[in-house]
């Protein structure tokens, strides 16, 4: 990325085109006062060492120099830039919950991108602290390891979205979880867990995993996003709302309760978000109560002072101008630099000594990232790979191996969805078949690791039309097939027993209302029989009344239990 650190002075760039002018009016005055004193041709022979094109290019020499200054003072800059610096701050791991309730519009502009501009402004809060990102649903994996680079944690935030975790649901206790074990092992300094979610736990155990991390000496703050009136859950693009397997639209409610459960076992704080700043407020009064201490952080930034090179040009454009006589040498006579097509090149070449270092610098930034990540994926840094490969594709979009590579360092760490949607991207930019080819095979990798054959087969077979010689493509096809051949006997011998199962279900049926019928008959016969004594009579009247007390006790009992429903959340 470029840009100018002032770029105020950028206004002084008006006085070189008002400096054009007045040379072209002084210029067209000294012309026709020349004109007084006779024919132009015959003065040009009396001055034979004057040069028509010295002062102009003298002229147009400076004003680059000038132009060349004020961009200068303007500091542009562009390019990374790398310090290890010493930082006294506390260590924080914020786990964001994507689930898809959390595309519920109750606070606006949703509750996912409530979260996104609260964390946003507390990076910007930060100074000398550190910060990690961890999203889950019904997973979990780290987004951003722990890192002092506030730019990274920004691009790293801008791009989440539910669509990235293939399993849905909220595990709450599986972030905390993994929250714990994302710090750095320094001893003394504060360590806070901030869990950004609505509180429809589906999994549990979020107490224990938070009183868990409160004896690691972390403290555990919950931010509970919106309403606890509940709001239904919109599917972007369709305009409906999300339903649950009985067909009623899903009604996502904040649960206060279970968060403020969470915050006070695991020694923080709860604090609802609202449609106003006073979270953010009391959040950063929080945080400032934990423990601070110095540490060594590597700091990331994505503009560089460059205000040196244009110095130098500069200097040297001034340099020239010196060097330039108004009159003709008499020693370099026949060397005519400052004829019409000589200026004009001349012209060209300076314009192209200042233009070439930035075309180049914006060529190779997305190539220097790619070189920095290759090199820790090669050391199995995946995670700092992951940065610099999204640093890349940040610089360049349309740059299909920073796609790739991205995708390989998500592979890596199990970011299986994420990753296939980076090789999705490399393929439709990539033009090399050999390497769409090579997408292809890794995205039917991933989809035969999670037995998704028919996803799998689909992109082998991709894979094959770009590089028909791949062997262990074609090796993985008819794997494949071989698998979903057999997935689908499977399937067909599970609903054939089921089927079967349903038939047996069927036939006790019968057998029971066979029973049944065989009882009444035994009645009748009964009745028919000669009637018994009265002793006989009051002990199975006896009986009955026992039997009947038995059936209404067991009958409350049954009442008294709660009604428990199989309904698979996916929300």
């Amino acid at each position: 990325m470029f840009r100018f650190a002032d770029p105020i002075y950028l206004y002084l760039l008006a006085v070189i085109p008002v400096l054009a002018i007045i040379r072209f009016l002084t210029y067209r005055n000294q012309k026709k006062r020349l004109r007084k004193f006779g024919d132009p041709k015959l003065l040009r022979d009396l001055m034979p060492d004057v040069s028509r094109f010295r002062p102009a290019v003298k002229f147009w020499i400076l004003q680059g120099a000038l132009a060349l200054l004020i961009v200068m003072l303007a500091r542009p800059q562009f390019g990374t830039k790398i310090n290890n610096e010493q930082r006294v701050g506390i260590e924080t791991i914020i786990a964001m919950d994507i689930s898809n309730s959390m595309m519920a519009e109750d606070i606006t502009p949703s509750r996912l991108d409530r979260s996104k501009m609260m964390v946003e402004n507390l990076v910007d809060h930060f100074t000398n602290d550190k910060i990690g990102l961890i999203v889950f649903a019904g997973d979990a994996f780290v987004q951003l390891p722990i890192t002092s680079d506030y730019v990274s944690a920004k691009m790293f935030l801008s791009s989440i979205d539910p669509s990235m975790m293939a399993t849905q649901g909220t595990d709450i206790a599986r972030a905390i979880d993994m929250a714990t074990h994302s710090f750095t092992q320094e001893e003394g300094i504060g360590k806070a867990i901030i869990v950004i979610t609505d509180g429809e736990d589906h999994e549990g155990g979020a107490l224990e995993s938070a009183k868990a991390a409160k004896d690691a000496g972390m403290r555990v703050y919950v931010l509970g996003v919106g309403s606890t009136k509940g709001s239904p859950i919109p599917i972007p693009g369709t305009g409906d709302y999300m339903k649950d397997n009985s067909g009623n639209t899903v009604m996502s409610a904040l649960n206060e309760d279970m968060c403020r459960q969470v915050a006070q076992a695991g020694g923080g704080a709860y604090i609802h978000v609202e449609n106003n700043s006073a979270a953010q407020d009391q959040l950063d009064k929080e945080l400032d109560k934990l423990a601070k201490k110095e540490t060594t952080s590597t700091v990331y930034s994505e503009f560089d002072e460059q205000f040196q090179a244009v110095a130098i040009l500069a200097l040297l454009l001034l340099i020239l101008e010196i060097c330039i006589f108004d009159r003709r040498n008499p020693l370099i006579k026949r060397l005519s630099l400052f004829k019409r097509k000589s200026f004009a090149l001349l012209a060209v070449i300076s314009l192209s000594s200042f233009l070439l270092p930035l075309s180049t610098h914006a060529q190779t930034a997305d190539r220097q990232y790619i070189r920095e990540g290759n090199k820790q994926f090669r050391l199995g840094q995946y995670d700092k790979a992951e940065v610099s490969y999204r640093k890349a594709v940040e610089k360049n979009p349309k740059n299909p191996q920073a796609a790739y590579n991205l995708g390989n360092a998500l592979m890596a760490q199990k970011k299986d969805s994420a990753a296939v949607q980076q090789f999705e991207q490399s393929t439709r930019i990539e033009t090399n078949p050999l390497r769409k080819a090579a997408a292809y095979h890794n995205m039917g990798v991933i989809c035969q690791t999670h037995k998704m054959y028919d996803e799998a087969i689909e992109a082998y077979k991709n894979a094959l039309r770009n590089n028909p010689n791949d062997d262990e493509t074609r090796y993985n096809l008819v794997l494949c097939k071989h698998m979903k051949k057999k997935q689908d006997e499977k399937q067909k011998q599970n609903q054939q027993n089921q089927d079967d199962q349903n038939k047996k279900d069927d036939q006790k049926k019968d057998d029971k209302k066979d029973q049944k019928q065989d009882k009444k008959e035994d009645k009748q016969q009964e009745q028919q029989k000669p009637q018994m004594s009265k002793d006989n009579a009051e002990q199975l009247l006896n009986a009955a009344i026992q039997n009947e007390k038995m059936t209404q006790d067991k009958m409350k009992k049954a009442q008294q239990q709660p009604q428990r429903r199989a309904v698979q959340k996916n929300w």
